[in-house]
């Protein structure tokens, strides 16, 4: 038999890297001048594997870094977000310690563009809490790393690739069979411990999982047909302990605070230490909240590709991608909420003073609720996609090549009771309350317990007991979202002698559909009217600082723990809850795109005074055509339920108004890329280009959405109901783009590299605040009624606050003096839910549209370094970039306002040996603080602490076939903490532990 073997032309070569490992060229104009000789590495190791990402680095047209396999199925980290945080200017937000999303340059995931084997991946979320998806960022955490073979960062734009990343267009490719003939194939096992596992709730509790790979892969002796197929699957469990203040509520000091204690309250005054001056902006906290979760993450992931090559000049490849994401966890939540009587606070020096100590005395009221709410979440993740690739070698100097793509992503629930859901269950046992806080650590909960006070009717044992327990509210969210994206590319090269002409045409459509839909239904009510009635069994007595180790909190950790869904089964018969979705939407949203795009790019490679150089000129343009469409019921009524509780009920989804909008945009986007060997080592790089992202999808949608009433009755506090609006006539951001830089390859596997980059983004979308009345609803809590009640009141020499001014609006309501019949304020809660009238004015929302009215610009400096020391086998990478923004947010001021989120610093070291059949590598990675949303509640800001850690693997060839590998991520147990306008305003924190891997793999 005669074996043929194919070696592709410099066109061949050329377009293949345009549509076959990557939408991007990574070679250059002189590399593919050399007519057949096209080099092929042999990845066997990891120096190897550095050696390829450094030619791939060098070699590129523009300012490109890149992340190879080791060998087939060793990508060098198990989740690829955590490998691409070592590149330099890339950072990651990670979820449950995970890597998920990644920043580049400081601009976040939202802005990044991710494509697989050069195509565009469609991607669906469901938001924890609850809610509609609206971001078009991808999750790395769908996509396990077996069967990548290399991702590359491409920082500078090129015309063949599709608009979207102005941070950068992330590539991941995927072995092909053809590109490594012959047999092959592998199976790898892990044994993952987590470190964080502890016993919880559901079967969530296995500190060490399972994770399972394979990969085969051949090509007949001739080389025409090849096939392969990887499959993996892993199950992580973990749990963690978390703590957040929902808000941060700022005000004016003039020698007041909200909510003091009334003059005709019994007992001391209000006791305000250190306070304000004059006309000082402070803050108070709303609420203080720990949280036990314990999860489930189950990952599937596994590719088909087929290829065809009949003769030299064509190659056919098709080829399925399918994975799976499920996660499940399950929550308990201790809570305060704090209200009025607000008795002895101190406060902090400095900017923004908050308290250090807070305390509210209830005195003469009754105590108030505890909360020990139940949670369980729930999220199943599919994305699939079907690729064909032809590329035709017309002749020596024309390519063709044609590229299909159907991508699709569709995220639900698990469960049949939503995605999800809150078990309310509380106490009434607060007498005061209260709490510590610090600039590290959590807020501690202060609590004055009292089981005896008649009104309530506990049975004072002086003890948190389950008959202390009742329900409150239950919570249900149900969401869906669905992404496909179609993509269809004509592309060709043209050689000559000196370079290359590649023209493309591409069209592609998009369709993001979510709906969402969410309910309270009442057991106990917000007053927890029926202590004792859960069963014994179904609740077990926790203390939440046996799952702190770094954050031992010194007040009142006491909660109770069980199965939210056995909690919703025992509740419905008992309440006529109805566990099944709710058909009025809240969200019923569906954004659509269809872009038109063209492209021309000339390279050409020369010599200046016997220096080679290589400029590469492009232009693409595009035509984008978007409709936005809202089918959401409107809602009917807000209702207010107790002293500082409202409800907005929503409509029948029969009832729902369609509404569409349309809009349309064109951009051309230029590109040049220049660079030229100074010396046979030193290479300098310039590039120019411009690029564009799109809105959010949520900030596309045309329809008004009412999320909630406001936080107490309007008649007492100047506040407003919230809602969400979105603007279809947005157009995407638009940079123009500078990169500089100096790169000096002193061996195959080091070098050192210095940049600069600047971003002019114009049309960046700021938030306009809004506050209008919305659907007709009017406001329960400040009309007539209101106004009577507070007279009602000052008549009877009772206090005015939220909770009495709703008990004497349910009192009147009932036709009763306030407090007579034996009635408490809790009873009124129980009895009386206050509806509008048309004598109540309308209600005002207050809501953040979303508008094309900002620039801004982004500059920094890069800096690597990577080397191997001979033949010691010890190497070392390190990067350092810097970034800058010219709109920080202003701390002093307290308007609504507009500024750049995500920008920091960031730092790698690697420190790598590699001798034989031994490796090892121990990686440290720090990002800066940074502002991560500028109005997280109304216009407080939430900055993310600087956060490092510390990542170890070392791996043994056994056996040439047989290997092992042991891992350890965050070792040290580092913790992610933020906070408002200081670090004395903590917002979220969460201990996070180490986890262990050890693997075995087979080659046979």
């Amino acid at each position: 038999m005669i074996q043929k073997t194919f070696t592709k032309t410099r066109i061949a070569t050329s377009l293949s890297l345009i549509l076959g490992a990557t939408a991007l060229p990574a070679v250059s104009a002189e590399e593919v001048s050399e007519k057949a000789d096209v080099e092929v590495i042999e990845v066997t190791g990891m120096r190897s594997s550095i050696k390829e990402s450094t030619r791939l680095k060098r070699d590129a047209t523009g300012v490109v870094d890149a992340i190879s396999a080791e060998d087939i199925g060793k990508f060098p980290d198990t989740n690829l977000a955590e490998s691409l945080q070592r590149i330099t200017g890339v950072s990651i937000d990670r979820s449950n310690g995970e890597g998920s999303r990644v920043t580049v340059r400081g601009f976040g995931p939202q802005y990044n563009m991710v494509t697989l084997n050069g195509r565009l991946m469609a991607s669906s979320t469901l938001p924890d809490g609850g809610g509609a998806s609206d971001n078009r960022a991808f999750d790395f955490q769908n996509l396990a790393s077996d069967a990548v073979k290399s991702v590359e960062i491409y920082k500078t734009a090129n015309a063949a690739a599709a608009s979207g990343g102005i941070g950068a267009t992330i590539n991941i490719n995927t072995a092909k069979p053809l590109d490594n003939p012959g047999f092959i194939a592998s199976i790898g096992g892990k044994a993952m411990m987590d470190t964080s596992v502890r016993d919880g709730v559901g079967d969530y509790s296995d500190q060490v999982t399972p994770e399972l790979s394979g990969l085969l892969s051949w090509t007949d002796e001739d080389e025409m047909f090849g096939a392969s197929i990887t499959a993996s699957f892993s199950q992580r469990d973990s749990s963690s302990t978390s703590a957040n203040i929902d808000q941060w509520r700022n005000g004016v000091y003039d020698g007041t605070v909200p909510d003091m204690v009334p003059a005709t309250s019994p007992g001391a005054p209000t006791q305000l230490n250190n306070a304000p001056g004059i006309g000082e902006d402070f803050a108070l906290p709303s609420s203080i909240s720990y949280r036990l979760w314990d999860r489930q993450r189950e990952r599937t992931n596994a590719q088909l590709t087929l290829q065809y090559r009949p003769i030299e000049t064509i190659t056919a490849t098709f080829d399925y991608t399918y994975s799976k994401l499920e996660q499940e966890q399950q929550g308990t939540e201790l809570s305060i909420w704090m209200s009025d009587y607000k008795s002895d606070i101190t406060f902090t020096d400095g900017l923004n003073p908050s308290p250090l100590h807070y305390a509210e005395d209830k005195r003469e009221q009754a105590p108030r609720d505890i909360a020990t709410k139940q949670k369980y979440r729930n999220s199943i993740t599919e994305d699939d996609a079907i690729g064909l690739n032809l590329v035709w070698e017309v002749n020596d100097d024309l390519t063709l090549a044609f590229d299909y793509n159907d991508s699709s992503s569709e995220s639900s629930p698990l469960s049949s009771y939503g995605n999800d859901v809150t078990f309310g269950i509380g106490s009434n046992i607060l007498a005061q309350q209260g709490g510590y806080f610090g600039t590290s650590g959590l807020p501690d909960i202060m609590v004055g317990f009292d089981d005896c006070d008649a009104r309530i009717g506990l049975n004072c044992n002086n003890a948190f007991d389950v008959s202390d327990v009742g329900t409150s509210i239950y919570q249900k969210s149900h969401a869906y979202n669905t992404n496909d994206i179609t993509q269809i590319r004509i592309d060709g090269t043209w050689a000559f002698e000196d370079g290359t002409i590649d023209f493309g045409i591409e069209s592609r459509e998009m369709d993001n559909h979510s709906t969402q839909s969410s309910t309270n239904q009442s057991m106990g009510d917000w007053g927890v009217n029926n202590p004792g009635e859960i069963p014994a069994s179904m609740l077990d007595a926790i203390d939440f600082n046996d799952s702190l180790d770094d954050y031992k909190v010194a007040g009142w950790t006491q909660a109770f723990r069980g199965d939210t869904i056995a909690l919703a089964d025992w509740a419905a018969p008992v309440y006529g809850l109805d566990l099944a979705r709710d058909t009025a939407l809240a969200t019923d949203r569906r954004i659509q795109e269809d872009v038109t795009a063209a492209y021309v790019k000339a390279s050409y490679s020369g010599h200046i005074s016997d220096l080679p150089y290589n400029v590469s000129v492009g232009l693409r343009y595009e035509d984008t055509k978007s409709t936005s469409t809202a089918n959401i019921a409107q809602p009917t009524a807000v209702r207010w339920v107790s002293n500082n509780d409202f409800t907005v009920d929503q409509g029948a989804f029969v009832d729902a108004e369609m509404r569409s909008e349309s809009n349309s945009y064109s951009h051309f986007l230029p590109n040049i890329d220049f660079d030229i060997d100074l010396t046979e080592s030193v290479k300098a790089r310039a590039s120019f280009s411009q690029t564009i992202a799109r809105p959010t999808y949520g900030q596309l949608s045309n329809a008004v959405s009412i999320t909630g009433g406001p936080g107490a009755p309007t008649v007492l506090n100047e506040l407003n109901g919230s809602a969400s609006s979105g603007r279809a006539s947005l157009v995407p951001l638009e940079s123009t783009n500078i990169d500089i830089s100096m790169e000096w390859y002193f061996a195959d596997t080091s070098y050192v590299s210095a940049g600069y980059f600047r971003k002019d983004v114009d049309k960046f979308i700021g938030n306009a605040p809004v506050v209008s009345d919305y659907y007709g609803l009017r406001d329960p809590s400040a009309g007539p009624r209101a106004l009577q009640a507070i007279n009602d009141l000052n008549a009877a020499g009772i206090n005015v606050n939220e909770t009495t001014l709703f008990s004497q609006v349910a009192a009147t309501q009932l036709g009763e003096t306030i407090y007579a019949n034996g009635h408490t304020d809790n009873d009124y809660e129980k009895l009386v839910d206050v509806y509008a009238n048309s004598d109540d004015p309308l209600m005002n929302f207050l809501s953040q549209s979303p508008t094309n009215n900002k620039s801004a610009v982004i500059d920094g400096m890069e800096f690597a370094v990577q080397h191997f020391f001979g033949d010691s086998g010890f190497g070392f990478q390190a990067n350092y970039t810097l970034v800058n923004g010219d709109i920080e947010f202003d701390l002093t001021a307290t308007d609504t306002q507009f500024a750049l989120l995500g920008l920091s610093d960031t730092a790698n070291l690697v420190l790598l040996y590699e001798m034989e059949d031994f490796s090892a590598r121990i990686a440290y990675n720090w990002r800066d603080e940074f502002l991560n949303n500028a109005a997280v509640y109304s216009n407080e800001p939430e900055f993310t602490e600087e956060y490092s850690q510390i990542d170890f693997s070392v791996g043994y060839q056994v056996t040439e076939q047989f290997s092992m590998s042991f891992a350890g991520i965050n070792i040290t147990g580092e913790d992610p903490r933020k906070h408002g306008r200081t670090a004395n305003q903590l917002t979220y924190a969460e201990e996070w532990d180490a986890r262990y891997e050890l693997g075995l793999r087979y080659t046979f």
